[in-house]
């Protein structure tokens, strides 16, 4: 009789969970009760099984997250018909996974699309103009943090350098520079605790409680390893909350030093009353800009540096190139790009290689929608898989290795192909890419114009694969420093 009763109460469940795939919804791996297709992915790396998916299922598939249902996009055609076409169809943000949960849908990067949202990626847009993103005053400032790598690197010249604190905390200060209107030390304790604070999210974000957290909604309120996640972020709201403090008792209306200054006048016009400006979102938005402006700038870098020491003839004729064209200044110009098609060609080959939002911001949609003869309900959740663009046969020369060729025309000039999303495309695209390009160029250039980059003879062969997360990291590695004979 017991038996009975557990097949009946199995089955009863089974009902209660069984996942019905929409009408016309796209096809994909059959979904089984409560868990859907997660049983499907290596959670560890699940982009060579999305590979696997879309040579089965086609360029458009659906799956189930748990019970949501899941639109993951693959190739340029499909993505750029989704986030540009159809852009406002396609701009959503989903508001029920952990990572909405602790930014409490507030900021900008994942905030959903709507009137607030519009409101303050256009106050990010105009706010980052006027403090010079792509101007000399913004050039100053990353130059500025340049030389601190460098002194770094002088430091440690003829021997070994472990670069990946290094980068972080540079990109870290960058981003710092325009918010708080300060760098910070590498050593200090504020930007040591805040990137701990930030690393530990980002592994349970990227690590299996997130999962379960995400698929089995009445686990949430049970304290389970994931709570760490919701105590770090309250911490790093802490102490930025002291930050927006200390600029109240110093700032000067109507005299901004940073983005804290320029929100805070903009709360004063606009009041308490009916706005969607608040300290609560700005808090938010400071947290989305540094994280989003800090882990994707510092991967680039660590990928652009293990790629030009494995490819000595690549980083030497960047360093004659970057010797000609910077013959008699001081320091390099964001302008120069123009005039080193390839160096830029290579800085745009890093960032294919590294791929460093393998899978984007996830998006929803906005409302019942088509794509590719499909039926996309609202509220879906949309994963565009610019992986698949980056590396996609017939968009790119060489499209399974570096080679700057990529970016190369026949003539030898510097050419950016339509399918260069590394930033995505559409009404979401990323709010930092000048800010990212600048910062990319100006660092590269800065250290091969001084410095030789040389593999370790006792590191063994050189290991490209990434580790898989929110951004993909390359794994550490060492660097051996040389400093470069002045160019006569």
């Amino acid at each position: 009789m017991l038996g009975f009763l557990v097949l009946v109460w199995i089955f009863l469940l089974f009902l209660l969970f069984r996942i019905q795939r929409p009408k016309n919804f796209p096809p994909g791996p059959r979904p089984v009760p409560l868990f859907g297709n997660l049983l499907h992915l290596n959670i560890v790396n699940p982009l060579k099984i999305f590979e696997r998916f879309a040579e089965r299922y086609g360029k458009v598939y659906g799956l189930f997250w748990g019970l949501k249902p899941v639109v993951v996009l693959n190739g340029f055609e499909v993505i750029k018909e989704a986030l540009v076409t159809k852009g406002i169809d396609f701009a959503g943000r989903p508001q029920d996974f952990m990572i909405n949960h602790i930014s409490e849908n507030k900021g900008v990067v994942l905030a959903d699309y709507g009137p607030t949202w519009k409101e303050h990626r256009r106050f990010a847009l105009m706010t980052l103009r006027n403090f010079g993103l792509g101007k000399q005053t913004m050039e100053e400032r990353i130059l500025g943090e340049i030389s601190h790598i460098v002194a770094c690197l002088e430091k440690n010249a003829g021997g070994m350098v472990n670069p990946q604190t290094m980068f972080h905390n540079a990109a870290s200060n960058v981003i710092s520079l325009v918010l708080f209107g300060s760098r910070f030390d590498y050593t200090d304790e504020f930007l040591t605790r805040y990137v701990q604070l930030s690393t530990e999210i980002s592994k349970i974000i990227n690590g299996p409680w997130n999962l379960i957290y995400d698929t089995f909604p009445l686990l949430k309120c049970l304290p389970l390893p994931f709570k760490k996640a919701f105590d770090n972020a309250l911490k790093i709201k802490h102490m930025t909350f002291k930050l927006i403090e200390e600029h109240k008792r110093t700032r000067v209306p109507e005299e901004p030093r940073d983005f804290i200054d320029c929100y805070l006048d903009e709360l004063d016009k606009r009041g308490d009353y009916g706005s969607s400006f608040s300290e609560a979102q700005l808090i938010m938005y400071i947290l989305d800009l540094h994280f989003a402006g800090t882990d994707t700038t510092s991967n680039t870098l660590l990928t652009a540096f293990l790629y030009l020491m494995n490819h000595p003839d690549v980083q030497a004729r960047c360093q004659q190139e970057i010797d000609e064209v910077l013959e008699g200044k001081d320091q390099a110009s964001y302008e120069d790009r123009h005039n080193m098609s390839y160096t830029q060609a290579v800085i745009h080959e890093v960032q294919r290689v590294a791929n460093t939002v393998p899978l984007s911001v996830f998006h929803c949609t906005t409302k019942d929608t088509e794509l590719m003869g499909y039926n996309i309900p609202k509220g879906t959740v949309v994963i565009p898989n610019l992986a698949s663009v980056l590396k996609e046969e017939g968009q790119w020369k060489f499209p399974h290795e570096f080679n700057p060729a990529n970016f190369l025309n026949d003539e030898g000039h510097f050419e950016k192909p339509e399918a260069f999303i590394p930033f995505s495309t559409g009404p979401r695209v990323c709010l930092g890419e000048g800010l990212a390009r600048m910062e990319l160029f100006l660092v590269i250039v800065t250290l091969l114009r001084q410095f030789q980059f040389v593999w370790p003879e006792d590191a063994g062969e050189p290991d490209y694969t990434p580790v898989f997360g929110v951004t993909l990291t390359p794994k550490p590695y060492r660097m051996h420093i040389r400093l470069r004979e002045p160019v006569k």
